[in-house]
């Protein structure tokens, strides 16, 4: 069953930056679920100068359609001026298929029982 899910790889300047995105990202159901790994070593180029840093990554998962909602929502609340924001599509869905189903009820605006076969 292909339910055209997304991870989104988003980096924040530390954890508590990547917790508060977060926490509100599920809370306004533009995400699922989201995960936080701290302390990721970063190199980039930035204003012509290479700089190295740590950083905190956020994944945050959901469905196709709400990505540019997310996007839009995580560059109005990140403390970036640039901050990348990608989606990574999952172009072969085996797994847990009850967990698809589960991200795609709780990445949603209202209540909506899906049943495998209405997917």
């Amino acid at each position: 069953m292909f339910y055209n899910l997304r991870l989104v790889y988003i980096t924040t300047k530390d954890k508590a930056e990547a917790k508060s995105i977060g926490k509100k990202l599920v809370k306004e159901n533009l995400a699922a679920c989201v995960n936080i790994i701290d302390g990721m070593e970063t190199i980039y180029r930035w204003e012509e100068e290479i700089v190295e840093d740590t950083e905190a990554i956020l994944i945050a998962k959901t469905p196709y359609h709400n990505v540019q909602n997310l996007t839009d929502r995580v560059k109005d609340l990140h403390s970036y001026e640039c901050p990348c924001i990608i989606s990574l599509q999952l172009t072969e869905q085996e797994g847990n298929e009850e967990y698809q189903k589960w991200l795609l009820k709780n990445s949603q605006k209202q209540e909506i029982d899906y049943e495998v076969e209405d997917l």
